[in-house]
């Protein structure tokens, strides 16, 4: 799809029935889409009566930059230099899909790790979403920008991340409580920073059910 810099790749799985159907936008951590979790969450997704889009904001370039650097400090750098490209795209995404008649413009975005990132700062002040999931990761680090409003969220947290630690969580959540919207936590026990893309996993399997009834929930409700 065409944003402010230049094709995305996005992958549709559509619910089969007649609509209208909420569409949700995912974004990934930095390894892209190759987990094979994914494909289950669209099933889990689908059968919640929910459209998912994968949204490809990092290339394949960035896949391959981010999975060759050499320690956190530069991975952190190259994420702040493609940032704003990300956000675009997603916001771009948001923005398409909102005027297509199919999804009665009701958009959701769920980011993971780094696609949490993006998918925090996509979704501050922009009337485009409705409704956001972020999974083990919060807005970006040294992010500056005023943040007036924030869509109904869920934090899906793993209670041994060591990446973004649960306490983040917690803060993103009285945040968002704090700004006069509705957010909760879910937390799963023992559960490290990648358990959400562990396919055929029980915690996996339980944080699809949970981010796509949340999702289905509070789209239901938009005017």
């Amino acid at each position: 799809m065409p944003t402010p810099t230049g094709p995305v790749a996005m992958e549709a799985f559509e619910h089969q029935g007649q609509g209208p159907h909420s569409a949700i936008v995912v974004l990934s951590g930095s390894k892209g889409f190759g987990s094979p979790a994914y494909g289950e969450m669209a099933q889990a997704f689908n059968a919640a009566g929910l459209d998912v889009f994968l949204l490809h904001v990092l290339s394949r370039e960035d896949v391959r930059v981010i999975a060759g650097t050499n320690g956190a400090a530069a991975r952190k750098r190259y994420y702040a230099q493609r940032l704003p490209d990300w956000i675009g795209s997603a916001r771009a995404a948001a923005a398409f899909l909102k005027t297509q008649p199919r999804h009665a413009g009701t958009i959701g975005l769920l980011g993971i790790s780094l696609g949490a990132n993006v998918a925090a700062a996509s979704a501050a002040d922009n009337v485009d979403v409705a409704a956001l999931v972020l999974v083990d990761g919060g807005f970006p680090e040294g992010y500056s920008r005023q943040v007036r409003a924030l869509p109904p969220l869920q934090l899906i947290w793993g209670s041994a991340d060591r990446v973004f630690p649960l306490s983040l969580g917690r803060d993103l959540e009285r945040m968002a409580r704090g700004l006069g919207g509705k957010a909760s936590l879910d937390v799963y026990e023992g559960a490290g920073h990648d358990f959400f893309l562990r396919p055929g996993t029980s915690q996996a399997r339980a944080a699809h059910q949970s981010a796509a009834d949340f999702l289905q929930r509070r789209l239901a409700q938009r005017p």
